[in-house]
């Protein structure tokens, strides 16, 4: 395998709010996203995306430098957690067709209990004209879905969540929680509205990845939001 010169990162100054940069190389970008930050434009922001902050980022302010990211995965507005990035066409080709065999590891808050501790949720997703996701049971009309998932701990209310995402649908892990009637807490399009939440309590913690140019199997960890813990904790049995 051919060698690269050490990578170096920008200077600080440089840096996007709202993102954590945990690791940079040539050919990839991984961060840690706050709730709040989209990953991508939609039709009323354009600038406040973690893909036009870290545009910017690896231009270093300069508009007509060449240097770009490119989408790999995106993670809802409200979801935190860790995202990964590309730095060339060829690093997110890789990483794409590999994705699906990749290991990612979610948190969450959900409202109520489960009946069954751990288990695996599948169904077929699809979408409806107003964007919004649900399962069918007809795998012509959806495509399919898994979610495993494990109860860490239970209150009153609220139960914590691991969960292992099998596959990557869009808002997959909201709409299978929602299906089993425990929606995610602070999930306003698959739940219910309520007072003195202040968050989607959904967290991207873990990504296992295979190095799109080196081949070496990486692993990318992000901390568990304290309020998780606290709004269980609040009501604990």
């Amino acid at each position: 395998m051919q060698k690269r010169k050490p990578f170096k990162q920008p200077p600080k100054k440089f840096q996007p709010k709202g993102l954590s940069i945990l690791y940079e190389d040539w050919d990839i970008l991984v961060v840690d996203k706050a709730s709040g930050l989209l990953t991508v434009s939609n039709d009323w922001v354009r600038e406040q995306t973690a893909y036009y902050l870290l545009n910017d980022y690896v231009r270093k302010g300069n508009s007509k430098s060449r240097n770009r990211i490119f989408i790999v995965h995106r993670l809802d507005r409200d979801t935190s957690g860790l995202l990964v990035f590309a730095k060339s066409e060829e690093a997110k080709h890789f990483l794409q067709e590999e994705w699906q065999g990749f290991q990612k590891k979610y948190y969450a808050v959900v409202h109520g209990s489960l009946p069954e501790k751990d288990g695996l949720i599948t169904s077929y997703l699809a979408e409806n004209s107003a964007h919004k996701m649900y399962s069918v049971v007809d795998p012509r009309k959806g495509k399919l879905a898994k979610t495993k998932y494990c109860v860490l701990k239970e209150s009153s209310n609220y139960s914590l969540l691991e969960i292992d995402l099998l596959t990557g649908r869009k808002n997959q892990i909201r709409v299978h929680l929602a299906d089993k009637g425990c929606s995610v807490v602070g999930d306003k399009k698959y739940g219910a509205r309520e007072k003195g939440i202040k968050r989607l309590c959904l967290h991207s913690a873990s990504l296992s990845l295979v190095h799109p140019f080196s081949k070496e199997k990486m692993i990318f960890e992000s901390k568990i939001p304290n309020y998780f813990g606290t709004l269980v904790k609040q009501q604990a049995t």
